[in-house]
């Protein structure tokens, strides 16, 4: 693996994908697109929500609900972080919930080793009603309770990074509450009409208000359930600036988080010192 172009950044990279009812094909897809993103340097990989699953039905997922530490999901994610010796924030997936109808939504992290060394239950749920389209995740899932931090190091550089998940990314006391962070990672399946207006608003201000990089990995496209994603993974600097996107279709970014940056930002406009509530 090649280094980052100076050893107090960090090479990572957002994969997008369009995921299909196919548990398989999605997880070799992922596997795919993570080896391309280390190949040329990525030292932290993205998956997004509902990766490894994006169901011909809202009930699919129950069924391939595995618990946590044990299943076929989870022994592949591991081997992939391991064979391309890379930290690999997992998307989402199906885990087992208290009531056995719904699953947690659920992002893991596995370190080089193939570990899984953090874990983030999405704590909002989805709700969304047109005319047209109707979206409810309370039906199949099941909150989360607790914000999710991912702290690891790399060339001796210590990292933050705060886990969300789509539909958290409108809740910016979520944001707050994990407090100073490098990078908030939000894996997401944002849908067409609401991402075409609010994605991209949204990253930008959290990324501002927090000055931190924001990466978002996407599904973006038009799924086998005719559920059309938004896509635009992004990766975002602390200023609010897009240094990277990709509007649709399946593929990854990647790009350098900068602790130059970072304090760059935070000193110049010292905001975040500057909190009063």
């Amino acid at each position: 693996m090649s280094p980052s172009a100076n050893s107090k950044d960090l090479k990572i990279a957002s994969i997008q994908m369009v995921s299909t009812p196919d548990l398989q094909e999605n997880l070799s897809t992922a596997s795919r697109l993570i080896s391309a993103a280390a190949t040329v340097g990525a030292q932290l990989a993205v998956l997004p929500e509902y990766f490894c699953l994006m169901g011909l039905k809202d009930t699919d997922k129950v069924r391939a609900r595995e618990s946590l530490g044990s299943g076929p999901i989870q022994e592949q994610l591991s081997d992939i972080a391991q064979q391309n010796n890379i930290f690999l924030v997992a998307g989402t997936i199906p885990l087992e919930a208290k009531d056995s109808n719904k699953v947690l939504n659920t992002t893991l992290v596995f370190n080089p080793a193939g570990e899984q060394i953090s874990r983030y239950d999405k704590i909002h749920l989805f709700g969304f009603q047109t005319a047209t389209e109707r979206y409810q995740e309370s039906e199949t899932i099941e909150a989360g309770n607790a914000p999710g931090l991912l702290k690891i190091s790399i060339g001796g550089n210590n990292w933050t990074f705060g886990l969300s998940i789509c539909y958290d990314l409108r809740f910016p006391e979520l944001y707050r509450a994990l407090g100073q962070v490098d990078c908030h990672i939000i894996p997401a399946a944002f849908t067409y009409t609401t991402g075409k207006d609010h994605w991209e608003i949204l990253l930008r201000a959290r990324a501002i208000e927090n000055q931190c990089y924001v990466l978002a990995s996407a599904q973006g496209g038009i799924h086998q359930n005719q559920r059309r994603t938004w896509g635009n993974s992004m990766l975002i600097d602390p200023w609010g600036s897009i240094l990277a996107n990709l509007p649709e279709g399946e593929g990854f970014i990647s790009g350098v988080l900068c602790k130059d940056k970072l304090n760059e930002v935070r000193s110049k406009l010292p905001a975040l010192a500057h909190r009063k509530l």
